[in-house]
């Protein structure tokens, strides 16, 4: 792929970790059964995109847990003065790996449910997903235009 915005600072976000922008980055990011959920205000240009490794959790260790992550977005946006009702919202990830002894484990498959319910329960509706399937993905998030990039992995972890 050509590189995206090069002109722009690269954020390289890990698991369990999430960014505010309030200046133009392209954050990018590699998913397995982890999710990612980014929210963008066109108004003000502010986004945010989180990497959260597992469904609900602790608030001591929120950016882990897609549930926390969430609320602690809004409450960024909410401290910015951005309302709920002008966030573009998208999620990805949450596709299937496969565990000890072949097994599926369903942690991504529980990832998109917690987050489809959360932003539910807040009023969010998402303007588009690429969640599901077996098969990674790598994103890149325009912090500024709320545009996302993204390439499907093979299974050994190369893009396609």
């Amino acid at each position: 792929m050509t590189a995206i915005a090069p002109d722009l600072p690269k954020v390289y976000l890990k698991p369990g970790e999430l960014h505010f922008a309030a200046t133009p980055a392209v954050v990018t990011t590699v998913l397995g059964s982890c999710v990612s959920v980014t929210m963008f205000d066109r108004l003000s240009g502010t986004a945010a995109i989180c990497h959260a490794l597992l469904p609900e959790g602790p608030r001591s260790d929120a950016f882990r847990y897609v549930d926390s992550s969430i609320l602690l977005m809004l409450e960024m946006f909410a401290a910015q003065g951005v309302s709920r009702q002008r966030l573009e919202v998208k999620v990805f990830g949450g596709a299937d790996i496969i565990g000890a002894g072949g097994n599926r484990v369903g942690v991504g498959r529980r990832n998109v449910e917690i987050a489809t319910l959360v932003l539910a329960a807040n009023g969010l509706t998402v303007a588009a997903k690429d969640v599901g399937g077996t098969r990674g993905r790598k994103l890149f998030f325009v912090t500024h235009t709320g545009e996302v990039f993204l390439k499907r992995l093979r299974r050994g972890g190369g893009a396609e």
